[in-house]
């Protein structure tokens, strides 16, 4: 049994990427512990890269926003899903935000041994997908995590469309191999 955090960042409540965290979620939890954390329930100043995490007491950031919160749950996590629409190629600001205040040492008391990709963009084009899933790759590398999956769907501009797709099924069925 794995404590698994799903990383959502969809401002927009009931979308098509909410609506894949949740189908994820579903498969998940039929085994697991799993937890939603969706970035428009926190408010997370983006990193400013000063470093000071490096030095502060307790690694702590100077800003005093929801990023605390958010370590506090992923350092709980076994495994961590990313969940995002894809606006021009990449991944929403704000679950950005969020990746990038892990430039930190309290990142050292994770223990994630596992990393999973739900996206999904309006777009249609082959190559929607690679920038981002580099990305990915070099986070498993670095973090020698392992590879649980993905779950990529192109096309689903509008919300709900993604219940016109496979992808529903594909992240509930990508849940249920959470070990």
């Amino acid at each position: 049994m794995s404590r698994i955090v799903v990383l959502v960042g969809s401002m927009r409540k009931g979308g098509n990427t909410d609506l894949l965290a949740q189908a994820f979620a579903e498969g998940a939890g039929k085994n697991n512990t799993v937890e939603i954390v969706s970035v428009a329930d926190y408010k997370v100043n983006p990193c400013i890269g000063c470093n000071s995490c490096f030095t502060r007491e307790g690694n702590q950031c100077f800003q005093k926003d929801d990023m605390a919160e958010i370590y506090k749950k992923l350092k709980m996590a076994d495994v961590l899903v990313i969940a995002s629409p894809v606006y021009f190629y990449g991944i929403s600001a704000e679950l950005k935000a969020i990746i990038d205040r892990l430039h930190t040492p309290i990142r050292n008391e994770f223990q994630i041994k596992k990393l999973a990709l739900l996206l999904a963009g309006a777009a249609t084009v082959p190559e929607l997908f690679d920038a981002i899933k580099l990305q990915y790759q070099l986070v498993l590398n670095f973090f020698h995590l392992e590879d649980a999956g993905m779950v990529l769907v192109r096309g689903v501009k509008d919300i709900g469309d993604v219940k016109e797709t496979k992808a529903l099924e594909e992240a509930f069925n990508l849940g249920c191999s959470m070990k």
